[in-house]
């Protein structure tokens, strides 16, 4: 299996951890205290998903991409 391939497995898996945690942590009791008072969620939250949704999407493209030469 190419590298390329590799990379991008591993960042889809670190992708999906990462959602999953930061969807974990929007169920979580302050969590939902801070964005019923503010509007939104706590820092960590919206860095765990926006990390792992970029993480995925990258991991995808790499996974599915052509190796070029």
């Amino acid at each position: 299996m190419h590298p390329q391939r590799l990379v991008g497995l591993a960042l889809v898996a670190a992708g999906a951890v990462l959602v999953g945690l930061g969807l974990n942590a929007t169920d979580a009791p302050m969590a939902q205290l801070t964005e019923a008072v503010t509007g939104s969620y706590p820092d960590r939250t919206i860095w765990l998903l926006a990390g792992g949704a970029a993480a995925l999407c990258v991991g995808f493209v790499l996974t599915a991409g052509r190796r070029v030469r």
